[in-house]
């Protein structure tokens, strides 16, 4: 399904039903919104592992603009807060009043951004894998000098340096870097994932542009005052656990949770304990 809101169609599904039976009444589960990681990814790398909290909540996952099966349009309007606007348009469209967050990586920041501007229309917020400034990019370059191979090493400073020509490459340098980003990595696995996504490497490279290496949320995360979950994984390449904690630390009665046995991709690593986590947010 696509919304045709601002300037642009987002592509968006949901899943689970809104109103259940529950006796003799019908009740009304909560409504989260599931943000993708990137810039330059979609949205399907979460569907199927997520649909057991589709018994505790209706999710709705969207493609940022320019990303996945939503309108391409010119690149320069690939920007985060066009990401946050076209949330926001996108949360009226379907006539929501409070919604769940989770954002993942790149989705986490989006997620972040979105609660400063609107957490009046937020009810929860799960922030999993991701970070709140630009420290992040030291950071994964000295993990990946670290624990990286030769090919991964040379991968990732291209990721960085934005030297990237085509969606090919794109999908080619994440592949390599694969097993930094899962402590379970799975070749068979990850090359059916690679084969479902539809990858636009001129998300990324406006990204590093024009928010990347500059951003920094956390003067304000403070702000935030709806109830937080921020997970991280342990072993995490590109946002290590430490940028998670600073993130708890920052917003008011945020609850941190590590998992020891993940990298940054949690739901491939530790997945039921992920969705239990997330599920006790919504209960």
């Amino acid at each position: 399904m696509h919304a045709r809101i601002r300037d642009t169609a987002i592509y968006f599904d949901v899943e689970g039903m809104g109103l259940v039976p529950d006796g003799p009444q019908m009740r009304e589960k909560p409504v989260m919104f599931v943000l993708h990681g990137g810039p330059g990814a979609d949205h399907s790398s979460h569907k199927g592992g997520m649909t057991p909290l589709a018994e505790k909540a209706q999710l709705v996952y969207f493609d940022h603009r320019g990303q996945g099966r939503s309108a391409r349009g010119p690149k320069e309007t690939y920007t985060l807060e066009n990401n946050v606007e076209d949330m926001e348009a996108l949360r009226q469209h379907l006539g929501l009043d409070r919604i769940a967050v989770m954002g993942t990586s790149y989705g986490g920041m989006v997620a972040m951004a979105y609660a400063l501007e609107y957490q009046r229309h937020i009810s929860h917020l799960v922030l999993v894998a991701t970070a709140a400034s630009h420290r992040l990019i030291d950071r994964a370059k000295r993990i990946a000098a670290e624990r990286g191979t030769e090919q991964q090493r040379a991968a990732c400073e291209r990721l960085w340096a934005g030297e990237i020509g085509s969606d090919e490459q794109f999908a080619d340098l994440l592949q390599i870097l694969g097993p930094l980003y899962s402590t379970t990595f799975d070749p068979q696995k990850a090359a059916e994932s690679r084969a479902r996504t539809i990858y636009n490497v001129d998300a990324w490279n406006v990204g590093l542009e024009t928010f990347m290496r500059r951003f920094d949320f956390t003067p304000r995360l403070p702000e935030i005052e709806v109830p937080t979950l921020v997970i991280a994984g342990r072993h995490d390449w590109i946002c290590p656990p430490d940028l998670s904690e600073e993130i708890a630390r920052l917003i008011p009665g945020a609850v941190l949770r590590i998992f020891e046995r993940s990298s940054h991709w949690v739901r491939a690593d530790e997945p039921r304990a992920l969705l239990d986590a997330i599920a006790g947010v919504l209960a």
